[in-house]
Formats: structure tokens, C-alpha cells, sequence
């Protein structure tokens, strides 16, 4: 069997594939933004003397990190709407990446505030600092310098994680290859492409997060 490729389909529909990946793009940015927001505020939570504020958090991340993505996001889209007035394909996308990257960054950023020194927190109440000011000066930078690496790889599994939201018809960068595939019959060159397009995304962002981190956190890690 001799099977003759045609990449000029994929060509020809460029601009399906090019508004999928905008779009694939605005949502891994947003839920990357609002994820590492509620990431912070459970890592927070979960270094707390409050034994509630600790419960929650715990909670939140544990049912989080051990139910499948896709139920989440099925719960978000079908069953909240269920409830009341209907949650759009693209707003339920980005609240379930956002929640879901939540979860994972507030562990994330947890093992990094508990990996500063003691002597680094104590020495900075000795020179009568604020919680706030040692939190800011001592803690933040040196606890995200540690995190680094771990985070930005989790930013990367978030992105391709967001090629499942096209289960809701959010019409990004995979629902587009569907669509495209279902007009086309092209199916090897049309999903080869978006293969290509995500190792691309993944790649660039790999090497944008290692120059920011040359230039910002090259000597700031605690060893």
C-alpha cells in the first residue's frame, strides 16, 4: 500500500490550525497566571499555623491531584451548568486548567518556602522585620529561584494538558486539527502538524524560562 502525503491540505487551512493555537495560547497564559495566584495562596494556606486554613488547602489539592483532568473538566462544563446559567466552552477550559494547575503549584511552591533556611527567617526577625517584609525579602525569590525548574515543567504539562479541553468543542489548537481533519481526510499530515506545533510551543517556552532564569535566578538558589 502506497500512501501519498499531502501537507498542501494542512497548507491551504493554515488559518483554522492558527486561530486554534491563539487561542490555545491566551488560555495556558491565563490559567498559568491565575493557577500560580491560587497556587501562592494555597501554599500559604498550607504553611499556616491555622489548622483550618491547612485542611482546606490539603483538601483542595487532594482532590485535585488524584481525580483525572477530564472528569474536572466535565464536572466545571456539565455539572455547574446544571446547576444554573450555562459555563461557556472557553471559560470552563480555563477554570478547570487554572484549578487543576492550582493544585499542583501550590505544592510546588510549599516545598519551596519550607526549603529556606530557619537561620534566613530567624535572622531577619532579629532585625525587627515585618512577617510581610521577610516573606518578601527573604522568603519569595530564593523559594521561587528553588522551585524553578519544577514549576516551569509543570507550565509545559499545562499546555499540552490544554489540547483536552477540545472534549467541551473549545475551539483550540487540537479541536482545530479535528476540524481540519474531518474536511480534509488528512489525517496523518493534519495531527502530525499539530504534533510538531506543541513540541515547538514546549520548546520555546523551555528555553524562554531558562534565559529568564539566567538572568534572574542564577545565583540565588539556596544548595
Amino acid at each position: 500500500m502506497t500512501y501519498q502525503f499531502q501537507f498542501q491540505a494542512v497548507w491551504q487551512n493554515w488559518d483554522i490550525l492558527r486561530d486554534g493555537l491563539i487561542l490555545t495560547l491566551q488560555i495556558s497564559a491565563l490559567a498559568t497566571a491565575i493557577g500560580l495566584l491560587v497556587g501562592t495562596i494555597g501554599a500559604l494556606f498550607r504553611t499556616s499555623e491555622n489548622w483550618i486554613l491547612k485542611a482546606i488547602s490539603a483538601t483542595y489539592v487532594e482532590v485535585i491531584r488524584n481525580t483525572p483532568f477530564l472528569v474536572q473538566l466535565l464536572f466545571i462544563y456539565f455539572g455547574i451548568s446544571s446547576l444554573g446559567p450555562k459555563i461557556g466552552s472557553e471559560r470552563a477550559a480555563l477554570m478547570a486548567l487554572s484549578i487543576n494547575f492550582g493544585a499542583y503549584a501550590a505544592e510546588i511552591i510549599r516545598a519551596g518556602i519550607q526549603s529556606i533556611p530557619q537561620e534566613q527567617i530567624q535572622a531577619g526577625q532579629s532585625l525587627g522585620l515585618t512577617r510581610f517584609q521577610i516573606f518578601h525579602r527573604i522568603v519569595l525569590k530564593p523559594a521561587i529561584a528553588n522551585i524553578y525548574p519544577a514549576l516551569t515543567s509543570q507550565i509545559v504539562l499545562l499546555i499540552l494538558l490544554s489540547s483536552v479541553v477540545s472534549q467541551i468543542s473549545a475551539e483550540e489548537l487540537t479541536f482545530a486539527g479535528n476540524f481540519l481533519r474531518s474536511r480534509t481526510f488528512r489525517d496523518f499530515e493534519v495531527f502530525l502538524t499539530i504534533a510538531i506545533i506543541y513540541i515547538l510551543i514546549a520548546l520555546s517556552f523551555k528555553a524562554i524560562a531558562h534565559l529568564f532564569h539566567q538572568q534572574f535566578f542564577k545565583f540565588t538558589q539556596y544548595t
